[in-house]
Order: C-alpha cells, then sequence, then structure tokens
C-alpha cells in the first residue's frame, strides 16, 4: 500500500511543479496584452513566494494539528483557483491578487510532502517526488508553447493547467484517509526491522542524532550554510526560469514560442537529472550526489556566457537543468539524518522559507537592474549564484565530517 500510494504523492508534486513555470514562459506575450513592464513578472513572483514561504513556516504547526493529507488537499484546491483565476484576469491588477492564494498553497504542499517522504520513505525516493515536481515544470512550458502557438493566447495555457489541478483535488480528497495509514505502516515496518524510519544515515549523521540537540534549529551546527545553499539554489533555479525565455527572446533574437520550448528543456533536463539521481541514489551517496551536480551546473553556466550561436543556450540551459538535479532533494532528504528527527519538522519548514526567500527578491532584483541596464548579463547572474551556492554546500560537508571526527 505504501508503494502505490507513493504515486498519489508524486502527482501532488507534479501539481506543485506545473504553475511554477508558467509564468516565465507566457510571460513575453502576458506583459503586452497586460500592458505590463518587463520586471512586473518579478513582482508576480515575489507575491508568489512571499506567500509560500509565510506557508512554509506554517508548515510545522498546521500539518502537525490537521495532517498532511489535509494540508495537500486544500492547498491543492487554492492553487487550482487561482489559476482558473489567472486565465480570466483583465489586468495586471488581478495577477497581483491572484498571486497570493496561489502562493500560500504552494508552499504548504512543498514543505509538508518533504517532511513525509524523508521521514517515511528512502533517499530515491525523494529524487524522484522532485522528479514528479520537474514533470509538472516541464509540462507547463509545454502546455503554453502549444496554446501560444494554436490560439496565439497565453490564457488558454493557465485555464488547462488549472484543470489539471482540480482533477488532482478529486484524487487528494478520494485518497485522504490513507495518509496516516501509510505513515503507520511505515513506521511499524521500521520497528519491526529495528530500524530508525529515516533512512540510509551516514556515521556523521548517526553521531550527530546521539548527541543533545539545541532547541533552537539555528543553534545547530551546519545549519546556516545549509539555508545558504537552499537560498542559493532558489535564486538560481528560479532566475533561468523566469527570465530565460525574455533572454532567449531580447538576448539572442528567439522566436517567443521556441524560447517556451527551450524552457520546458530547462525543466525537462532536471525532471531527467531527478531520475536518473533516484537509481544513482542507491550506490552514490547525497553528498558526491550534490557535488557533482553543481559542478555539472555550473559547466552548463560557463557554456551560457560564451559567445556561441543561439542554439548552444538550448545545451546550456539543459546542463544547468541536469546539474541542479540531485541538489535540492539531495538536501532535503539529509535534514533528518543530519540535524535528527525532532528538529527535521521545524527546519523543513525554515528551509524552505529559506529557499523560497531566495526565489522571491533574487529573481525579481535581476529583472529591476535587466530593466534598467540589459538582459545580456542574465548568465553572468546565474553563474555567481551557481559559484556562491557551491561554496556553502561544501562548508556543509566540512562540518559534518568534523563534527563525525569529534564524536568518534
Amino acid at each position: 500500500m505504501a508503494t502505490w500510494f507513493l504515486l498519489v504523492i508524486y502527482m501532488a508534486f507534479i501539481s506543485l511543479g506545473l504553475p511554477d513555470s508558467l509564468l516565465g514562459s507566457a510571460w513575453p506575450v502576458m506583459r503586452l496584452e497586460l500592458g505590463a513592464r518587463l520586471d512586473s513578472a518579478g513582482l508576480l513572483a515575489m507575491i508568489v513566494s512571499g506567500g509560500t514561504i509565510l506557508s512554509s513556516l506554517a508548515s510545522g504547526t498546521v500539518v502537525q494539528r490537521f495532517g498532511t493529507g489535509k494540508v495537500t488537499l486544500i492547498s491543492c484546491m487554492l492553487t487550482a483557483g487561482a489559476l482558473l483565476g489567472f486565465s480570466l484576469s483583465p489586468s495586471f491588477l488581478w495577477l497581483t491578487i491572484l498571486a497570493i492564494p496561489l502562493g500560500l498553497g504552494a508552499g504548504a504542499v512543498d514543505a509538508g510532502l518533504n517532511q513525509y517522504v524523508a521521514e517515511h520513505y528512502k533517499a530515491h525516493h525523494m529524487n524522484w517526488l522532485h522528479c514528479f515536481w520537474g514533470v509538472g515544470a516541464t509540462m507547463g512550458p509545454i502546455i503554453m508553447s502549444a496554446s501560444l502557438t494554436g490560439s496565439h493566447s497565453w490564457r488558454g495555457g493557465y485555464a488547462t493547467v488549472a484543470i489539471i489541478q482540480f482533477a488532482l483535488v478529486v484524487l487528494l480528497f478520494v485518497t485522504l484517509p490513507l495518509w496516516k495509514r501509510v505513515a503507520a505502516s511505515r513506521e511499524g515496518e521500521a520497528l519491526n526491522r529495528s530500524e530508525p524510519s529515516i533512512p540510509e544515515e551516514s556515521e556523521a549523521s548517526q553521531t550527530l542524532q546521539a548527541s543533545q540537540v539545541p532547541t533552537k534549529v539555528l543553534q545547530l551546527r551546519g545549519v546556516k550554510p545549509t539555508l545558504a545553499a537552499f537560498l542559493l539554489y532558489c535564486a538560481a533555479e528560479s532566475t533561468v526560469g523566469l527570465w530565460g525565455a525574455s533572454y532567449l527572446v531580447g538576448a539572442r533574437q528567439v522566436a517567443a514560442d521556441t524560447a517556451a520550448g527551450w524552457i520546458s528543456m530547462y525543466y525537462g533536463g532536471i525532471t531527467l537529472g531527478r531520475l536518473l539521481t533516484g537509481f544513482l541514489t542507491l550506490k552514490v551517496s547525497n553528498r558526491l550526489l550534490i557535488r557533482y551536480g553543481q559542478l555539472v551546473a555550473i559547466g552548463g553556466g560557463i557554456l551560457l556566457l560564451l559567445p556561441l550561436p543561439a542554439q548552444a543556450s538550448l545545451i546550456a540551459i539543459l546542463f544547468i537543468g541536469l546539474g541542479l538535479a540531485p541538489i535540492y532533494p539531495g538536501l532535503l532528504h539529509e535534514t533528518p539524518a543530519r540535524f535528527g528527527r525532532e528538529q527535521s519538522m521545524k527546519l523543513m519548514g525554515v528551509q524552505m522559507a529559506v529557499a523560497y526567500t531566495g526565489s522571491t527578491f533574487l529573481p525579481p532584483l535581476f529583472g529591476a537592474f535587466a530593466a534598467k541596464t540589459s538582459l545580456t548579463f542574465f548568465p553572468y547572474v546565474v553563474m555567481a549564484f551557481l559559484g556562491l551556492m557551491l561554496l556553502s554546500a561544501e562548508r556543509v560537508n566540512r562540518i559534518m565530517m568534523m563534527k563525525g571526527r569529534m564524536n568518534r
């Protein structure tokens, strides 16, 4: 039952990914119809992420009170309604209002499902969970590109995604009783095997859990550079997703529908990478996969910087997506193992909030900067985020290794 129930969780994460990539793909056309400025997409992204931050911070308390199933159901209803409203919006003002429930719904689903999978399933399931986010994020630009090509309207793309979301709401409602039953079943299996319910812990992680854990999660050694890595990851991922199409259209003279298709390939790279990473976690540690992913992403960033034909940008963006694939789910799954199960639910929400802070403020700041200067700075900003993220993640690895040696 637990294995089949994963399909429901994966479907929920498809719903989380679908809206994330729509705005960046549609914005070159949306802004013209609504009479909005180029950097106004940053304002919308900021409102969505602001709502996500609030719901992420509250997710630990809300999930404990109502359960992951109910929170996921209600959150998907919020996002479905908001997306339908987007498709009918007569002005940019309405988009800003509807962005609030869109963000609130996304944050609660993200934090709740990540904690549920980190606590009850193995590392490869976490990667495949985020692979299905990538499925949704990849489908979004494809749906939008088809809408722009067929009816020459972005509204049909949003309406299609809203219908998909409402279908998922029905599925979540039907399967609502299974959430607690599966959690109890997984915990019972772990007890019968005389194993902790958190799988695949490293030796350093086990010594960390054996030590006394501070009450405040920010006092834990390694938390602050971990939060920095989350912030920079979301800054890089969101900047490419939000402004990649605008960069291709404005700086590389690519057609709008083609640019939307190329951004779908970026999310496709993330999706494919997480599918493969799910298998690799059976043989390779999360720490190494995170490191290798960062190096591949930086390689894609370097390729994006080079003065090559526009078609090379597609390869560069695809490599960035492939490289980003293992980083986010790997860091998330390490949370209970590195910092202890007792603190993981609170820390998971904090990590989500900090991650979405990166996507809330940094991509819009680049949008404001690009509106006053040029979109040609896009590759340099992406490279800066990727480089700083690598430094932060390696700092966490050093702290964990030092802590492991001290506790031997």
